[in-house]
């Protein structure tokens, strides 16, 4: 009976026929701070996929929409506005219905000076524009009264007036005053940070004493952009495309993290450097019986 030749890897130890895996180092948070490390590590990714895409924040944001050419006054109240305007609106309906309202002169007088009816078929479709529009009125009559015909520059101040809130509030300093006082907290920076497991809050006026508490404080003006950016193109309310997300192997909320899809993105996403050598092979010569 002839003889079979059966091939066996080599046992031997020697480095040259062994398959050896470096990992690259990992450049977590050095406090050792486990929340501190999450969150920096999820901006680090953020920023990354935010370098990339331009949302309608970029844009249409309320930073975008007051005339930079208007006197100083005026475009104060121009960003107040927009942001009274932009509650439950997205920024592309927002930003129609600011240009509308400039076309017309956006100032403290001309809002004053229009009938109700009018401002109302100005802001249509803005969300609560019939609401919004008696808002802005009675603004603008305490600003003219009250403030000297500028808008208030402090929080408290501020959420004093008709439908101003405290993220409103919040971006209003930001951007109109150049102050930053605290977190502005919308419906995404509340969504994404609880998602992230950063926190874990029910009301955005809780997300926001937790993420200032959290974050320090270099971060608490960015943190708005940069997440509302985020969900608006990638973590949405609804099927947020985990599967093109930085975040999804660590983000506790990911639906990206199931069963064969996840080894896959692990083995894509992992920082190491795999290096392979052949095996040595022998031959060994299978005895006849």
């Amino acid at each position: 009976m002839p003889k079979r030749l059966i091939a066996t890897s080599s046992s031997s130890s020697s480095s040259s026929s062994e398959s050896k895996i470096v990992k690259a180092e990992d450049s977590g948070n050095s406090s050792g701070n486990s929340e501190n490390a999450t969150w920096r590590r999820d901006v680090a990714l953020i920023q990354k996929m935010r370098a990339d895409m331009v949302a309608p924040v970029d844009t249409m944001g309320c930073h975008k929409l007051a005339d930079p050419l208007a006197e100083p006054k005026i475009h104060r109240f121009q960003v107040l506005v927009a942001l009274m305007l932009s509650s439950q609106t997205r920024d592309e309906v927002n930003a129609a219905a600011m240009k509308r309202l400039k076309d017309h002169g956006l100032s403290i007088q001309t809002i004053r000076a229009f009938p109700v009816s009018d401002l109302e078929k100005i802001l249509c479709p803005v969300g609560f524009y019939k609401r919004k529009a008696v808002y802005i009125q009675q603004t603008a009559k305490i600003l003219e009264d009250s403030y000297s015909g500028d808008i208030p520059d402090t929080l408290d101040g501020l959420c004093s007036l008709p439908g101003v809130g405290p993220k409103m509030a919040n971006l209003v300093m930001q951007i109109a005053w150049g102050k930053c006082e605290g977190i502005a907290v919308d419906t995404h920076v509340h969504r994404i940070s609880n998602r992230l497991g950063w926190i874990k809050t029910t009301t955005p006026e809780k997300t926001q004493k937790a993420l200032e508490s959290l974050l320090p404080r270099s971060e608490w003006q960015p943190i708005n952009h940069l997440l509302v950016g985020f969900g608006q193109m990638l973590c949405q309310p609804v099927r947020p495309k985990c599967a093109t997300c930085l975040c999804r192997l660590t983000c506790p909320s990911s639906t990206a993290k199931t069963g064969e899809k996840v080894e896959k993105l692990a083995k894509k996403s992992r920082k190491t450097v795999k290096i392979e050598k052949e095996d040595a092979f022998e031959v060994k010569e299978e005895p006849d019986f």
